[in-house]
């Protein structure tokens, strides 16, 4: 088993309506979750992270990384600015 000596991901948190927040790691598929607090979550993601990589040995695949990973940022509008 080849596992790098620290791994790192890039997480998005997305605010619920509701409250909480739903947490996934883009570069790992169907890693998602969700907490009622930002350290929650935190946690929850952390947790849910290792769950996928541990079922990915276990079926022989490679652990993905976050090497090139893409910048997210956000962009922010006022209404003066939409032409509708």
């Amino acid at each position: 088993m080849n596992i790098p000596e620290k791994i790192a991901y890039h997480v998005v948190y997305e605010p619920e309506s509701s409250g909480g927040y739903t947490v996934t790691v883009p570069k790992i598929s169907g890693c998602i979750t969700y907490g009622e607090t930002f350290e929650e979550a935190s946690a929850n993601i952390r947790e849910a992270i290792v769950v996928c990589i541990e079922d990915m040995l276990d079926r022989g695949e490679t652990i993905p990384t976050d090497a090139h990973a893409p910048i997210v940022s956000s962009v922010e509008l006022t209404p003066a600015d939409i032409h509708a």
